[in-house]
């Protein structure tokens, strides 16, 4: 028995819970979650998603919403690809780690250069499995002081990233001061038109040509009263593959659920209906699938070191020397493969375009009648109109072209691997 036919067998037990979606376009998206409903947790905008047509599914242990009345799952899919949208992220964990070992912790637990970090900028990163290498959770991590750092994690690992962190920071026994800005909120405003509804909505001077991808800052909005807010963290950047900003409303420093609603209220007004719609989960699964972005608990778990799963790029060259990171051991061989002197990889994450019936996550991929490696994200791409996936095969068969059978309901589908991003990013770089 072959290592993906184990892990074919094993799926359902690698599976995290509250993060099990499947999109599914003819009808509705299921999203399904641990936490009883009447136990399930509101984001400061959930009175207005309701108000506004939502349709809202338990996710993550929180009432989500995954599409709105006024458009379909593949329309509100284009609308940020064209326009731009509104997305509710509150339910995603945002920390802040603080004091003059605040880095070295982080270089610690997690692959990347902190101490080097520029100020108000931003990188994707891991927290890694001492040992192992295998990735506790994703994360987007912004310097936001010489010694502060912003870090917003997945909400579905809220109880794991919580111990996971309480007891590493007591194992490393350095000064740094952890909060969770929990009762915090958090939009993403994505999409082409993202820059220029922003733009009109500031109340503090900010250059947005200036603010570059992975670029932060603290800004005032305007209030449709002609009031205008308490200084919110900016972040370029998001889940999407389009241009975009990530909004986070301090819930430590301010009264978030007070505030939350009236922001979204004046970029809504702000944007218009031919600019700016809301939208939710469904579409933000598709939109990141052709973007090729990992979703955690599916792409990504607890057993998959981030060589495995096409991050290495996330390692930079000091630390690829230094090591000292959790599973530097397993990891930094995985990055030279077996032909020239490493461990290298048995499997990699790849995409796939397939032919005929969309592949769900789960479904096996076979070469010559061989279990080589299973799905993990599948959707039909509204802006493709071909079925993309995400998932894992047999190193050397993750080259783009390599031709695979992909057992859709008990049936072979032709797959064939594919670069991702399936839609090229449109991230701002500015004009060069």
């Amino acid at each position: 028995m072959n290592s993906f036919t184990m892990a074919a067998r094993a799926r359902t037990a690698l599976k995290v819970a509250g993060r099990r979606c499947a999109l599914n376009q003819r009808t509705a998206v299921r999203y399904g979650s641990s936490v009883a409903a009447k136990d399930l947790k509101k984001t400061p905008l959930y009175d207005y998603h309701v108000a506004n047509g939502a349709k809202m599914v338990p996710f993550a242990g929180y009432h989500m919403p995954v599409q709105y009345n006024n458009l379909s799952l593949a329309d509100s899919h284009t609308f940020t690809r064209t326009q731009a949208s509104i997305f509710d992220v509150s339910h995603m964990v945002q920390h802040t780690l603080k004091g003059p070992d605040a880095a070295a912790f982080l270089e610690k637990v997690t692959p990347s250069d902190w101490k080097n970090q520029g100020l108000m900028q931003s990188k994707l990163t891991t927290f890694l499995w001492e040992g192992t290498g295998g990735i506790v959770d994703d994360s987007v991590i912004t310097r936001i002081g010489e010694d502060e750092y912003y870090v917003v994690t997945n909400g579905a690992c809220l109880e794991k990233d919580t111990k996971y962190l309480d007891e590493e920071l007591g194992k490393f026994g350095g000064n740094v001061e952890w909060t969770r800005l929990d009762n915090s909120g958090l939009i993403a405003l994505q999409g082409p038109k993202a820059a220029e509804i922003l733009k009109e909505a500031l109340a503090s001077e900010v250059d947005l040509s200036k603010l570059y991808f992975g670029n932060a800052v603290y800004a005032d909005l305007k209030l449709a009263d002609g009031s205008k807010t308490h200084p919110v963290l900016i972040s370029r950047g998001g889940y999407t593959g389009e241009d975009g900003f990530e909004l986070s409303f301090n819930g430590k420093l301010y009264p978030a659920f007070e505030t939350t609603t009236p922001i979204v209220e004046s970029l809504m007004k702000i944007g218009g209906p031919e600019r700016l719609q809301l939208s939710g989960l469904g579409a933000r699964d598709s939109l990141r699938l052709e973007a090729g972005m990992c979703l955690y608990g599916h792409d990504l778990n607890d057993t998959i070191t981030p060589v495995e799963g096409g991050l290495s790029w996330i390692i930079p060259k000091e630390r690829r020397a230094t090591g000292g990171f959790h599973g530097a051991e397993v990891i930094l061989p995985q990055l030279t493969p077996k032909s020239k002197g490493g461990s290298g990889v048995e499997k990699r994450r790849v995409g796939f375009f397939v032919e005929g019936a969309p592949a769900r996550e789960g479904a096996e991929l076979q070469k010559d009648g061989e279990v080589v490696g299973t799905v993990t994200s599948g959707v039909p791409s509204p802006t493709l109109g071909k079925n993309i996936a995400m998932g894992y095969i047999k190193d050397g068969l993750h080259k783009s072209g390599t031709e695979v059978d992909v057992v859709v309901r008990g049936r072979k589908r032709k797959g064939t691997v594919a670069k991702m991003p399936f839609v090229q990013t449109r991230y701002w770089k500015g004009d060069a």
